[in-house]
């Protein structure tokens, strides 16, 4: 028997309605790299949906580009996913949630980084990828990455440059995994391709497009391209909801329930599978790194939707009509 149809005005109707009981919140900072660019306001704020069939919704600042900072750790790990397979890429990165803070160097016995979600495993996960070098393999992740957005995405040079002025410690934890013999390329050279994927702008709708090709198995809901094998969005979606929020995934999984993953520009990135994708920006970050109001956008409408995925009864239960 079919499911229900879904109240698809709805989604409007609730994400203004999220959008109003955060917007008033303005505890929490923004990261420091935001004080070097341009036409950034720390109290903006928008979130998108977008179902795996293809209906959207947005609200709020809905035009407005900001950086995906750490959730293209998520998007890069599928892309590198794709291109090599599981095992090549579990030679030089774990899936296991480190606990620590994403700047932490958190190492197995054998050198390898805990997860790809952490930025020692983000940079591994970089310098895996099949390019001649730097500039190839930025290239190949921004046309993954459009794909999954169904639009042309770039690289901020704004934001890359803000970004450059902080790298010291990106540099230590690559020189750290060079030293260790598990970086493929030089440590320079890897943190220069994992700054330029962290400096792609993406607005909300975008985002949320691109989690909901994740939901849908790879398949991107509005172009209908076919951008990662059902394997690799499963393998992705799978290290989001373990690793993706940083050590406070464990309240967010009981919590929220939704495979994440957050960046320090404000950008919140979620699939729920089989169901929709989310996405909201919003700059002032809690203690760990995560956007407070976005935070509180998703636990809304996780209640309201029914999206925990642990749950007994079907994603999307609270916008179906019954017939």
């Amino acid at each position: 028997m079919d499911a229900d149809p879904m109240d698809t005005t709805r989604l409007d109707d609730d994400l203004r309605a999220m959008l109003a009981e955060v917007e008033s919140d303005r505890r929490g900072e923004p990261s420091d790299y935001l004080e070097d660019v341009a036409g950034q306001h720390v109290d903006g704020l928008a979130a998108a949906v977008c179902t795996v069939d293809g209906h959207q919704a947005a609200a709020g600042e809905t035009d407005h580009a900001f950086a995906l900072q750490s959730v293209s750790k998520a998007l890069t790990y599928a892309v590198v996913l794709q291109e090599v397979g599981l095992d090549a890429v579990l030679e030089r990165v774990g899936v296991e949630p480190s606990g620590e803070a994403f700047n932490h160097l958190s190492l197995h016995d054998d050198g390898r980084p805990y997860n790809p979600l952490i930025n020692a495993g983000a940079i591994m996960a970089h310098a895996v990828l099949p390019a001649g070098d730097h500039e190839e393999r930025v290239a190949l992740l921004v046309r993954r990455y459009s794909a999954l957005a169904g639009a042309e995405l770039e690289v901020s040079q704004d934001v890359l440059d803000a970004e450059r002025t902080r790298a010291d410690r990106n540099l230590g934890l690559a020189h750290l995994l060079a030293d260790a013999g598990q970086l493929p390329v030089s440590a320079r050279e890897a943190v220069a391709g994992y700054l330029a994927q962290c400096s792609v702008t993406v607005t909300a709708p975008q985002l949320a497009v691109m989690g909901a090709t994740l939901a849908a198995g790879g398949t991107n809901p509005v172009t209908g391209e076919r951008v990662l094998d059902e394997w690799v969005a499963q393998q992705t979606m799978s290290v989001m909801l373990t690793c993706g929020m940083y050590d406070a995934t464990g309240q967010w999984v009981a919590e929220v329930g939704v495979p994440a993953k957050s960046g320090v520009s404000g950008a919140l990135l979620g699939a729920v599978p089989g169901a929709l994708g989310i996405a909201t920006w919003s700059p002032r970050l809690d203690e760990r790194g995560n956007s407070r109001r976005g935070i509180g956008i998703f636990e809304g409408l996780s209640a309201r939707w029914d999206l925990h995925v642990l749950q007994h009864r079907g994603a999307l239960r609270g916008l179906r009509v019954s017939r």
